[in-house]
């Protein structure tokens, strides 16, 4: 079944997306559908493109719901014999702790493949090109956005230098910023050079690791 919450489960209208996401130090992998990938994968692991393999990720355009049920049905009676446990790391709020494998990358890739050839259906193979254009067509948002962030925490800096919400302020840049080189986008072209400088010379690194975690 569908891993996202926000729509009604009778839904079958709408644009739907079929997924498979490998993780990228173990033969383990999570598939479903979605109507919003990205937000989808955001909700698995927060820097869900370091966790998950994306090169190797899967990615259908089913154009309905229904067709992505009916997608991901065919995999789920597939590769029943191959269900393993969610890792650890998957918030349970999440909801995605049904449909992960283990051991099935290539026949999942294989019947996929077929699935989605035998209806016409554009299928990404690798998820860096795909996730690489989701981001680019909401990059004007992202200037004022680490603008606004950056002048933030400045102010923090010299009159709340204990204030929690900073560290999470530069934990979501941190991480927008792997985001960004994770999909291969040049991130220093679209931020401000007072970005740049905070993120070359800023005090998160005496805070954070270069994964962005503390």
């Amino acid at each position: 079944m569908s891993d996202d919450t926000p729509y009604p489960r009778f839904a079958s209208r709408g644009r739907a997306f079929v997924y498979v996401l490998p993780c990228l130090d173990e033969d383990l992998l999570k598939l479903g559908f979605s109507r919003d990938p990205f937000a989808r994968f955001s909700t698995l692991h927060r820097r869900f493109y370091t966790f998950f393999d994306l090169d190797r990720g899967l990615l259908v355009d089913t154009e309905r719901v229904a067709k992505a049920r009916r997608i991901e049905r065919t995999l789920i009676d597939a590769f029943r014999d191959d269900r393993a446990m969610a890792p650890l790391v998957v918030p349970a709020t999440a909801g995605g702790h049904t449909e992960w494998y283990r051991g099935a990358y290539d026949r999942v890739r294989l019947l996929l493949s077929e699935l989605a050839d035998g209806d016409g259906l554009p299928l990404h193979d690798g998820l860096r090109p795909w996730l690489r254009d989701h981001l680019m067509a909401r990059a004007d948002l992202l200037h004022d956005w680490s603008l606004r962030i950056v002048e933030t925490l400045d102010w923090a800096r010299h009159n709340a230098p204990d204030d929690p919400g900073a560290a999470r302020l530069t934990r979501a840049l941190l991480d927008t910023w792997a985001l960004f080189e994770a999909a291969n986008v040049d991130i220093r072209s679209l931020v401000p050079g007072s970005v740049i400088q905070w993120y070359d010379h800023g005090d998160h690194r005496r805070l954070f690791d270069s994964s962005g975690l503390p």
